[in-house]
């Protein structure tokens, strides 16, 4: 199984990318997990862009989506809402095939951020039928150096809670193939 896990953030140093690198020690026997950290690289979106005249770092990101099993998006929020970036990159996914009905689930770096995770949640129940609402894993991460956000993972307490988090997608995952097939 391939997870794509998404950083909302452009940043070197992210939070929310370090989260998200910091989950390969934990996946399920027979999962990957790639980790998309380059939102900075996808041009605004534009419909003018579409079809035969994709960008190449937009048809990359769109063949990263397409190959992926299901998906993880860990993001800041920006303003109280979704940081451009990560919305940019979900406008190029709108009218496209590669995210309908995938497994969508979201994990947060965060204690707060509540304004972005209503909007984000909104979104992604708007371009996916496998957005997975109940899929959510939130640590407070805020201020933590990647290799303090790997050591705080690796305690017992949030090695169960992530681990268990990234299971229970993988069974979920899992269960929406098998129906697709059943159907």
């Amino acid at each position: 199984m391939k997870l794509l896990a998404i950083s909302g953030s452009a940043r070197r140093e992210s939070t929310n990318t370090a989260f998200l690198t910091a989950m390969r020690y934990f996946l399920p026997t027979g999962v990957e997990l790639a980790v998309f950290a380059r939102l900075d690289t996808l041009p605004v979106f534009s419909p003018d862009a579409e079809g035969a005249d994709v960008p190449v770092p937009v048809a990359e990101f769109l063949e990263l989506v397409s190959t992926a099993d299901g998906i993880i998006i860990s993001s800041p929020e920006y303003v109280r809402a979704l940081p451009g970036g990560l919305k940019n990159a979900i406008d190029w996914l709108v009218s496209r095939f590669e995210v309908i009905g995938k497994p969508i689930a979201i994990a947060h770096a965060s204690h707060r951020g509540d304004d972005m995770l209503a909007s984000l949640r909104l979104v992604l129940s708007t371009i996916s039928t496998g957005f997975l609402e109940s899929a959510f894993l939130r640590v407070p991460l805020i201020g933590k150096s990647p290799v303090e956000i790997t050591t705080l993972l690796q305690s017992p307490s949030y090695e169960h809670e992530v681990s268990a988090f990234l299971a229970n997608f993988a069974a979920s995952i899992r269960l929406m193939q098998g129906q697709a097939l059943a159907s």
